[in-house]
Formats: C-alpha cells, structure tokens, sequence
C-alpha cells in the first residue's frame, strides 16, 4: 500500500552548479598544492589562460581576482601575475578538503578559525589606520544591504573578518584566515539556509566588534569577536541538530 504522505523538502540538497571562474580557481589551487606551480612562478597571460582553458577573459579574471583577495596570487605591476610566496603548498596540504572531513575534523577547523579571528579583532583596534576602518565598515554596510535585500550575505560576511585581518597588518594570520574562509563559504552554502533573524543578529555583533576596533579598543574588540565566534558556533550546531532531527522524524 502507498503512503500518501508528503515527502519533508529537508532531506534535499541544494544543487551546486560551480561557475567556470571557480573550476579554474581550483585547478589553480590543486596546481600549488602539488608544487607544479610553485612561489614566484609568473602565470600566462589572461588572453592565453583563456584559451587554454576555453572560457572567457572575463572568466579567468574573476578567478585570478579571488585568487589574489585570498593571499594566492599577486599581481605586481610589468611583472605580471605570480604565485604568492606564503608557504601555500603547506597551508592547503592542511586545509584541501576539509569540507570532505566530517564531524569532529570540522569543528576544531572551527575552533581554530575562532583563536585567528580574536586574535585579528585585538590587532586591528591597535594598529588599524582610518583607511582600514573604513573599509572594516563598508564591507559591513554591504553585508547589511545584501541582508536587507532577502539575500545571504555570505560573502560580504566574511570580507568583512578578511578587511579585520588586514587591519591586523600581519599578513600570516591574514593568509590563514583567507585559506580557510573560502572553504567554509562552501560549507555555509550547502548546510545553512538563509534566517533574516540570525542575519540580523550576526550585523549587531558585528557592530559591537567595529565599535572596539574604531575607539582603539583591543580587549573589547577582542571580547566582541569571541563572542561573536561562539554565538556563530552555537547557530550553526543548533541549525544542524534541527537538521538532524528532522530527518530522523521523516
């Protein structure tokens, strides 16, 4: 006998169509992982990159730009675009895949993220410039906006951590923290949807970190960064237990 029961759309994953620009970013990644492309090595122009690839100009500068926001590569000026020398084989030898690792594995990335993080926050209100609070701000005012218009706001929220590392001006951590963000924009997209409520929150922690840095405040921009790790940490275990439960229920 059929049930004629509706099945729970929960139990159903959001398809990932990866854009062409993100395939070339991960070849390029897998490309260094593996040494092929090593630190200081200059990249082929645009025009051939394209052609090898077979994919637009537009393309394979957009990857080449996320490659560069995210401590990579470098573009230095007559030279041309080249390999960051930032130890990345070693970085991503430790953080390749990480969405692939389940339980316990992601949770102490998480932890790790969480002591960079603080540890960025406390930097940046001693050393940030007026430059580099502004930019803390309107990446803030564009995460804000792109909540405001109903959308996720994935990547305006972690610019914002990535313009507080840059205001720590110490660019290991800034790399460490770059290397890791893409991966869990990933992992964000495929488990967490979309909550206006919990959006709106994560602006107001997000206020009271601005708040510590602008006042020149490292041990409150600090304490308002772990808090903000935390409560994050306790949004998305709540979000997955919920996930759990109900489809242990169906």
């Amino acid at each position: 006998m059929i049930e004629n029961s509706e099945t729970n759309l929960e139990i159903f994953k959001e398809i990932d169509v990866k854009k062409p620009s993100d395939i070339i970013i991960n070849q390029i990644k897998n490309l260094i992982s593996t040494g092929k492309l090593k630190p200081g090595v200059r990249l082929p122009s645009e025009r051939v990159l394209s052609e090898r690839f077979g994919v637009g100009r537009s393309y394979v500068r957009e990857a080449i730009k996320k490659l560069e926001f995210y401590g990579i590569l470098k573009t230095i000026p007559q030279k041309g675009t080249i390999v960051a020398s930032l130890g990345v084989k070693a970085l991503e030898g430790l953080i390749a895949n990480i969405l692939n690792v389940e339980g316990p594995d992601f949770e102490s990335l998480m932890e790790v993220r969480a002591l960079l993080e603080v540890q960025s926050a406390r930097l940046a209100a001693a050393r940030a410039e007026e430059g580099d609070v502004q930019s803390i701000v309107k990446a803030q005012e564009d995460f804000r906006r792109e909540i405001e218009a109903g959308r996720s706001g994935l990547e305006e929220d972690h610019l914002f951590h990535l313009r507080i590392a840059e205001a720590s001006k110490n660019m290991v951590l800034r790399s460490l923290i770059g290397l890791i963000t893409p991966d869990i924009i990933a992992f964000s997209r495929r488990e967490m949807k979309v909550s206006l409520e919990r959006e709106h929150i994560t602006l107001t922690e997000h206020d009271r970190i601005i708040k510590g840095i602008k006042t020149g405040n490292p041990e409150r921009a600090a304490s308002a960064m772990e808090e903000h790790m935390q409560k994050a940490h306790e949004r998305r275990l709540a979000h997955l237990n919920r996930g759990k439960n109900t489809r242990m229920s169906v």
